[in-house]
């Protein structure tokens, strides 16, 4: 019984951890210093009612508003606290610890002082929706006129706010217009300009950097055990500072057809015929996402491809490095940059009016092999 109980632990020790949801995340790495700017504002008793957390898809932003979110739900409002003899030193970090209540209640999404908006199911189409419509940011002002069931700060997260459709975005632009006391709002964007210009004006804004590769390394080998060093240094330079990306691409095959997208421009300025018209088969097919990670990937290089030609070369995967360079200097830049532009809008067409797949990755392969020659 000893020996099979170690073998269950050995192996229960070997499995990696599982990825956390951001309200349930305990750690925030590489954004020091958003963190550093929300401690001050909070230190300063002038905390902004809302804010607007910026940057990269996957990179954090939500991780961050829900820390944040957790911290305001367990330190309370300063203004409410009874004075103490000698003054405490302010916070230095928005960290809570696990066993906190406040981290317990948001992570099982029943803090009643934390209100979350954020796309909901479709019930006709059984799937999430492309937008936040109004009844589901409806509830907000009720919300945070209430009075806070600790007595200390009422907290909206609006995860996504730039995909609000226009009456959601009115209702919300109507609260941020007069907030009620004691309440913070955090707007999450990939994209806030798509927001409203008057949502954005009445907002303090956030923008959160790319995370450096050596934080996505250290975050792969936190959470994926089973592929080697040269895989993830390989993921974080096609990360582009996103461990959501890497993360995305490791899990749906995106090393297997990045490698063979290697393969191929390494056979420039004649393409080897045979891996092309398989790959171009297998991207074809109607079921998983290849044809899309083949279309991300490709135009990523091309892209970095265009730096080379720009200047010293921008960041990428180690193993690209010569190939690019060899490849950015038999063509000038402008070229190039025809070439990166035709791709894209090659990718774009196939998705807006359903072109043949196998023929837009073929015609896309020849471009480079016409612009390499």
């Amino acid at each position: 019984m000893a020996e099979d109980e170690d073998e269950i632990g050995s192996e229960a020790e070997e499995a990696p951890p599982e990825i956390p949801e951001p309200r349930a995340n305990p750690e925030l790495l590489g954004h020091e210093a958003a963190e550093a700017a929300l401690l001050r504002a909070f230190n300063s008793g002038r905390l902004p009612h809302a804010w607007l957390l910026t940057g990269l898809r996957g990179i954090g932003k939500a991780t961050l508003a829900y820390r944040f979110a957790r911290f305001l739900l367990a330190e309370g409002d300063p203004r409410t606290k009874a004075p103490v003899l000698f003054a405490a030193a302010p916070p230095a970090t928005l960290a809570v610890a696990s066993e906190h209540p406040a981290f317990r209640l948001v992570a099982a999404r029943a803090h009643p002082d934390l209100m979350v908006v954020e796309r909901g199911l479709d019930p006709k189409r059984r799937r999430q929706r492309r937008e936040i419509v109004a009844e589901e940011a409806r509830g907000v002002a009720d919300f945070l006129h209430l009075t806070s069931s600790q007595g200390g700060w009422r907290v909206v997260i609006v995860d996504g706010a730039d995909l609000m459709n226009v009456h959601a975005a009115n209702g919300l632009l109507k609260i941020l217009e007069e907030p009620p006391q004691r309440t913070v709002l955090l707007l999450v964007s990939d994209n806030p300009g798509r927001l409203l210009p008057t949502i954005r004006s009445r907002c303090r804004s956030l923008a959160l950097k790319p995370l450096p590769e050596s934080v996505i390394i250290t975050l792969l080998q936190r959470f994926i055990s089973d592929i080697s060093d040269i895989d993830r240094t390989t993921l974080a330079g096609l990360a582009e500072g996103s461990i959501g990306r890497a993360l995305e691409l490791a899990a749906n095959g995106g090393l297997t057809i990045y490698q063979r997208v290697i393969n191929l421009l390494r056979t420039l300025p004649r393409l080897d015929a045979v891996a092309l018209h398989e790959l171009a088969e297998e991207c074809a097919r109607p079921s998983g996402d290849r044809f899309d990670l083949l279309a991300e990937l490709l135009c990523g290089a091309v892209a970095r491809l265009v730096a080379q030609g720009a200047g010293p070369g921008g960041a990428g995967p180690p193993a690209e490095a010569e190939l690019l360079r060899r490849l950015a200097g038999g063509r000038s830049l402008d070229q190039w940059v025809e070439v990166w532009e035709k791709l894209t809008h090659l990718f774009a067409q196939a998705d807006g009016i359903n072109l043949d797949r196998k023929q837009v990755v073929l015609n896309a392969f020849f471009a480079l092999e016409q612009a390499a020659r």
